[in-house]
């Protein structure tokens, strides 16, 4: 079972712009782990520890607005801002569960990526499985795929997330994943929405029956080591990530 540590995130007003914020070359802690073993990913305040896919910086469409990582949507669809694109938390984790609150403007779009690799001419979503983050009511991709594996929480264009209780625009949902030896859940607002495992026959055969056929980076998720980046995806709208935390499973 997935648990989650969340509080309301509300702080004091920030101006929704970006603080030049860069990460640390290499960085090889986390935040402060509470007493109840979660890590702190993003405290509020700042962007510590986090930077664009294939830089060192963080693209100024992301921001800062009220205790919450905003992306300015462009408008244009995926990374079509002009200083933007996804970004990631700049450690790998391996079996982890994964805890954090979002929300999307109308019609919004996003995904979190996890054990994803950094691909030097690849974008981050041909290598990292990704948890749909959507406006189910009112963004087209709520009705394509197939049952339902486009809307929130699922494993994006895979496996659908049953029961879809996600929340309308505007409102915060919280989101939850966890990655065990292989074993994958998603959670959406306090319910297991789905379960799959990594690297198995069964897997391959999905992945051989869908649109990532023959991405082996995808298909080997996490890399020899099983470890990757966890990251969050510009898609062109406005969508806000709140209470990001981490808890590391032996």
């Amino acid at each position: 079972m997935l648990s989650t540590s969340c509080n309301n995130g509300d702080g004091e007003k920030k101006e929704a712009e970006n603080k030049e914020a860069t990460a640390p070359e290499a960085t090889t802690n986390v935040s402060a782990e509470d007493t109840t073993g979660w890590i702190t990913l993003f405290d509020g305040k700042d962007f510590t520890g986090w930077r664009g896919y294939d830089r060192t910086d963080v693209p100024k469409a992301w921001v800062i607005e009220d205790g919450a990582i905003k992306i300015q949507g462009s408008g244009e669809g995926e990374a079509g801002a002009k200083d933007g694109g996804d970004i990631i938390y700049d450690k790998k984790f391996k079996n982890f569960e994964l805890s954090f609150e979002w929300k999307v403007s109308p019609g919004g779009n996003s995904g979190v990526f996890y054990l994803a690799q950094e691909v030097k001419g690849d974008p981050i979503w041909k290598s990292s499985p990704e948890y749909q983050i959507l406006d189910n009511a009112k963004h087209p991709d709520a009705k394509l795929g197939k049952d339902g594996n486009r809307q929130s929480a699922s494993l994006y264009d895979l496996i659908p997330a049953k029961p879809q209780n996600s929340k309308p625009a505007g409102e915060w949902n919280t989101g939850g994943i966890m990655v065990f030896k292989g074993t994958v859940v998603h959670k959406q607002n306090g319910e297991n929405v789905l379960e799959y495992h990594l690297w198995t026959d069964d897997w391959k055969k999905m992945i051989e029956n869908s649109k990532f056929k023959g991405w082996e980076n995808f298909i080997n998720a996490g890399g020899p080591e099983h470890e990757g980046f966890i990251g969050l995806q510009d898609h062109g709208d406005d969508v806000w990530y709140r209470n990001i935390k981490i808890k590391i499973l032996d």
